[in-house]
C-alpha cells in the first residue's frame, strides 16, 4: 500500500474536497497532496492514521463509512467541503 506521510511531509493528510455522484454519495476525495482517492481507499487509509479529522463506522445498514470526527463545526464535515 502506497504511504503517504511522505508526500506530506510526514504527516498524515487531510480532505480539502469531495466528489458526489448523481445520488449525492460521496464517491472520491482529494486529500492536502492533491492525490485523489475512491471511497474504499480512504476507508482503508483512515484505518492505518493516513487520513486524519476521519473515522469509519459501521452504519445501520451493516456496512462501513466514514465520517468526520465529532468537534461541533459543521464547516469541515464530510458533505460540506467543496466539490471538485
Amino acid at each position: 500500500m502506497e504511504q503517504t506521510f511522505n508526500q506530506n511531509n510526514g504527516q498524515p493528510e487531510e480532505v480539502v474536497a469531495v466528489r458526489k455522484n448523481g445520488d449525492g454519495d460521496i464517491v472520491e476525495l482529494k486529500l492536502t497532496s492533491g492525490r485523489v482517492v475512491d471511497y474504499k481507499t480512504a476507508q482503508t487509509m483512515v484505518k492505518n492514521n493516513e487520513i486524519q479529522h476521519l473515522n469509519v463506522f459501521k452504519g445501520r445498514d451493516n456496512e462501513e463509512h466514514l465520517r468526520s470526527d465529532a468537534d461541533g463545526r459543521k464547516d469541515n464535515n464530510l458533505d460540506n467541503l467543496p466539490t471538485f
